[in-house]
């Protein structure tokens, strides 16, 4: 059966996968086969009895670097390793314009870096992008891997359940998304704007890219200057 979308994740944490994508939305599109994982344990091909799998910095410093030979080996022992994407707070910023272009791929493999990181000749001889979650560090890749993956698995065909939602939402248009309101009606002596009850499909389309808009100037002006 071939998947729509796959993943390979090459990690020293296997058991974190699906984790909570194994749930919800993306764990229905999982069992019904719209995307699929598979995980590599990178310490299978870890060096000697104790299964290395990194070694000190050259030039000194605190930590250690995951090896290159160990990380290339896993890799290859993949058929199919379509893009490869290293998580890292270095790369370039994962954002919804990227995770369209994603999420078009028919396979990813991610690697998922540990300790101080991974040996730079391995990203360098096999060609991997760098993508990071945002301006902070975590502890592994693996968060950031199972971020990547929510924001893609749900834009696939089938997943989510209004097809118009994805473009509707913060970043899809270059503004962040407009408020949203349901019953009931009057909610501790708050109210629902009235043009949401109108019925008129245009005015609501109006006032709905207006408060877009204004919400973005006041919260991140900088996705205006993006988008001018």
């Amino acid at each position: 059966m071939i998947m729509r979308f796959h993943i390979n994740l090459l990690t020293l944490f296997p058991e974190m996968f699906p984790g909570f994508l194994g749930h919800s939305l993306a764990g229905r599109a999982l069992e019904r086969g719209d995307w699929a994982y598979t995980c590599v344990q990178i310490r299978d091909f870890g060096e000697g009895k104790h299964q290395t799998v990194d070694d000190t910095p050259f030039g000194g410093g605190a930590g250690m670097v995951m090896r290159a030979d160990v990380i290339e080996k896993a890799l290859l022992s993949l058929p199919n390793t379509g893009r490869k994407i290293y998580m890292s707070p270095r790369g370039k910023v994962l954002n919804q314009s990227l995770v369209k272009e994603l999420s078009a791929e028919p396979v990813l493999t991610v690697l998922c870096g540990r300790y101080e990181g991974v040996d730079q000749r391995v990203l360098d001889a096999q060609e991997f992008e760098e993508i990071s979650i945002g301006d902070y560090v975590l502890s592994g890749g693996e968060v950031a891997a199972l971020t990547m993956m929510d924001a893609c698995i749900r834009l696939l065909p089938g997943v989510m359940g209004n097809e118009a939602t994805p473009d509707e939402e913060s970043f899809s248009s270059g503004l962040l998304e407009y408020p949203h309101y349901t019953r009931p009606a009057e909610w501790n002596g708050m109210g629902v704007p009235d043009v949401l009850k109108s019925g008129n499909h245009a005015e609501i389309a109006k006032w709905r890219h207006n408060q877009s808009l204004e919400i973005t100037q006041k919260r991140r002006p900088d996705l205006i200057k993006k988008g001018s």
